[in-house]
């Protein structure tokens, strides 16, 4: 019998997450979320802890078959399975549609945003039919990389050099980077609260800090910054966040970055990288869209 039940803290964390990496399939061809994004979703400052009940999980015999449940905030969906129960799709986009939905700012309509692969033609004439339309510009592309035996050089200008966080492990040139690479106006809060939130979406339960890459610039401020994530089991590198100073962009040090974090990952390793993006910098460096989650968005009143 499947049972359906409302998310209940750590210990369900800790299920989903086993979930995700046992049905993983190389490539991500299961279309899952990989494990880190999970992971990284919880350790980010703007996730709504508040209403983290509200995810779903589907179960059968104990075990995890489907989860449905927001990143962020209310008024997004995105929907994990079990590869045997893809049937349950109508029944988890009724429950989404029951306890995900949020309000605009605008006008406080009910609306929701739910994420269909665009390979999951099953699912997007379920959401087609229910009325929801595709909003183009909120898509979520999946990219890989097969990672090569022998890795390019990697090249920086005269004066910088690489490091991570398990060899200068300081949490104000990070916030900094992150603060000004984001394009945040001004310097950055650098009280302790605002410090302690950087820490924690790094040091989350499987991060290394060694993979955790920074570009230094000669005055030894951080100017680019690769977060990186491997996953042992599935043999994956996944990269989460980058960012560069903008006083330090073009000069080929975010590029830097990730690609010394997917080598340190491919020496413990890992045979293939994932980043949640189709921009060019990815493209060009060796990068091909998996699939994109398409946005598709109804509004209730």
């Amino acid at each position: 019998m499947i049972t359906c039940r409302n998310y209940d803290g750590p210990d369900d964390y800790r299920r989903i997450d086993r979930f995700l990496i046992r049905h993983y399939r190389p490539g991500n061809l299961d279309g899952n979320w990989v494990e880190p994004a999970w992971e990284y979703m919880h350790a980010h400052p703007y996730l709504d802890e508040s209403c983290l009940r509200r995810i779903g999980i589907w179960e059968e015999t104990e075990e995890i078959v489907g989860v449905a449940h927001y990143e962020s905030r209310l008024g997004e969906a995105f929907f994990q399975f079990h590869p045997g129960y893809r049937h349950l799709q109508p029944e988890m986009l009724d429950y989404a549609q029951e306890n995900l939905t949020g309000r605009t700012r605008k006008d406080g309509r009910r609306y929701l945003c739910a994420f269909v692969n665009d390979c999951d033609r099953r699912f997007i004439s379920l959401v087609k039919g229910q009325g929801y339309g595709k909003d183009a510009e909120k898509a979520r592309p999946m990219a890989s990389m097969v990672i090569p035996d022998r890795f390019p050089t990697i090249l920086l200008p005269e004066g910088f050099r690489l490091t991570s966080l398990a060899e200068d492990c300081d949490w104000a040139k990070v916030n900094r980077v992150l603060w000004r690479g984001f394009d945040h106006e001004g310097e950055p809060p650098a009280d302790d609260e605002e410090l302690e939130s950087r820490r924690e979406m790094f040091d989350t339960p499987n991060a290394r800090r060694e993979l955790k890459v920074a570009v230094v610039a000669p005055d030894g401020e951080f100017v680019a910054f690769c977060g990186m994530f491997y996953q042992s089991a599935g043999q994956y590198a996944y990269v989460e966040p980058v960012a560069t100073d903008p006083s330090y962009r073009r000069m080929g040090l975010a590029r830097a970055a990730v690609l010394e974090g997917i080598r340190r990952c491919s020496a413990l390793g890992a045979k293939v990288a994932f980043v949640g993006s189709d921009q060019e910098f990815y493209l060009s460096m060796g990068f091909r869209v998996v699939y994109n989650s398409e946005c598709w968005v109804r509004f209730f009143e």
